[in-house]
């Protein structure tokens, strides 16, 4: 089982047809693309994934698609989280089954946990595949922060091998990478805030901005990986009001889609609640 996950990993969007239902054909193409633009994985069926809205039978044929096309040139993760441990291990194995090379497990949403249920919730996750489990803390989302003093525990659980960080904190951020493995893997979950995370000793991004610009993304990873500093903060700030704008027009991942829409590579097409942006807000992106 190959744990190196290091590197741009993008967040893929779910593409829909004008009827709402799933465009299978521009996923292939949006898979194909960023198999020739190199990224080192793609995550499936996660928050810019319109995952709450895509039911379990989409939810294998997406899998099933990202397979065919990008099993064994990058990696494929699949968000499987849930605020039900039951449902979210079912949704795991189902995902092993179908070819995933890991799986992205994100805070229990909703029900707000204590510190130690978190920790069961994710262990028993964990223990019920036989591919890697990344946490996906991001308290903005969920309402409940993974603790350090917790990702330390969980850290030390052989199939949880990284976490990403989505906190926008950069001083929990820090803590989590100085107190966890050097072979645990601290992916920022916040375009704009990779180079930072990556000087300070992160593994790279789990990038919404890069279903548009991949290889730049992939650049300013790459940039930081060989030490290259200078290079990739040249990088950033050209896409820095960019990344920003992804984040402040709307909730991701509508502004992404629109202008995926615009480049004529989707339709402009989302599910409730989810809803296309008015005219002034298309013009600010």
């Amino acid at each position: 089982m190959n744990k190196n996950f290091t590197g741009l990993f993008t967040a893929l969007i779910t593409p829909f047809n004008n009827d709402k239902s799933i465009d299978y054909i521009s996923l292939e193409k949006l898979v194909t693309e960023q198999v020739k633009a190199n990224v080192d994985g793609i995550v499936i069926l996660g928050t810019t994934g319109e995952s709450p809205v895509v039911d379990e039978n989409e939810s294998n044929e997406i899998i099933k698609v990202a397979v065919k096309i990008a099993k064994d040139k990058i990696k494929i993760i699949v968000g499987t989280g849930s605020n039900n441990t039951s449902q979210a291990i079912k949704k795991s194995i189902k995902a092993q089954e179908l070819g995933a090379d890991a799986i992205l497990s994100v805070n229990p949403y909703y029900n707000k946990p204590p510190q130690e249920g978190m920790y069961q919730h994710f262990s028993q996750i964990a223990d019920s595949v036989n591919i890697p489990t990344i946490l996906y803390n991001i308290k903005g989302r969920t309402a409940i922060n993974i603790e350090t003093d917790t990702l330390v525990r969980l850290a030390s659980h052989t199939n949880i091998i990284g976490v990403k960080e989505a906190s926008g904190d950069l001083t929990q951020i820090m803590d989590v990478i100085n107190n966890t493995p050097k072979d645990f893997f601290v992916l920022s979950g916040d375009d704009s805030l990779t180079l930072p995370l990556m000087s300070l000793g992160g593994h790279g991004v789990v990038s919404v901005i890069s279903n548009i610009f991949p290889r730049e993304m992939k650049n300013i990873v790459w940039q930081c990986f060989t030490n290259n500093f200078e290079v990739a903060r040249q990088s950033h700030y050209r896409l820095l009001k960019f990344m920003n704008a992804l984040l402040s027009v709307s909730s991701n991942p509508i502004p992404v889609k629109t202008i995926l829409a615009y480049m004529e590579k989707i339709k402009e097409e989302f599910r409730l609640p989810l809803h296309a942006l008015d005219n002034q807000k298309k013009k600010e992106i």
